[in-house]
């Protein structure tokens, strides 16, 4: 009986080579391609030109110094007493809070506040107050007492009688600070003014309304 069982492949033929002798005169070098960076397009130009602006917009918007906001947040009316010897005259006592806020990056150091007080387009007086210091982007309040001695208020006289009848008196304030800005050491001077009418609930002795604007 004949085996089943297949004869194995025959080996491979030999192949035989030449080594080829080094070239001393060939170049020692690889040759890469040529890369030429690619130019931007004009529109992506346009944007970042125009991104470079609105950052350096938003950055100096940011570190220009600004005016203080000033406003009188508390205002009372003390005394207020009559003498008609030897002429109407009228003694006034207000106590008041102004609230000095500063909303820049800077530190801003004042040396006068000045607040005037008027009453139906009559000045009433003034208080002055000394050096204060605010942090950048802070606040401070400064108290103040004014004491007015025999001002002549007899052309508005009776509009002040029937106003304190109402219990609501209009006055008009006029607030100015004089200082420097500054951060680190740099500093910038400082002069802001704002005016403001007032009502001054005599009641309950709070300020019902109040619209104030820069000069």
């Amino acid at each position: 009986m004949a085996s089943s069982q297949a004869s194995p492949p025959p080996p491979p033929l030999p192949i035989y080579y030449t080594r080829l002798p080094p070239q001393p005169d060939a170049p020692n070098y690889i040759l890469l391609p040529l890369h030429r960076p690619g130019t931007a397009s004009p529109r992506r130009l346009r944007t970042i030109c125009a991104g470079s602006l609105v950052l350096l917009a938003t950055v100096a918007y940011i570190l220009y110094p600004s005016e203080p906001d000033l406003d009188v947040v508390r205002l009372r009316l003390n005394r207020v007493h009559f003498r008609t010897v030897p002429q109407l005259l009228v003694d006034i006592s207000l106590l008041l809070t102004v609230k000095v806020h500063n909303a820049d990056v800077y530190y801003m150091d004042y040396s006068t506040l000045d607040v005037a007080i008027g009453y139906r387009g009559k000045m009433l007086g003034h208080v002055k107050s000394d050096h204060g210091h605010v942090r950048a982007l802070g606040s401070s309040y400064v108290d103040a007492e004014l004491e007015f001695d025999g001002v002549e208020v007899f052309s508005n006289v009776m509009l002040l009688l029937e106003d304190l009848a109402k219990g609501t008196v209009p006055l008009d304030t006029v607030t100015t600070v004089e200082g420097r800005v500054g951060l680190f050491f740099f500093g910038f001077p400082l002069k802001a003014k704002v005016s403001c009418g007032i009502s001054v609930n005599t009641n309950n002795q709070t300020i019902g309304h109040q619209n104030c604007y820069p000069e």
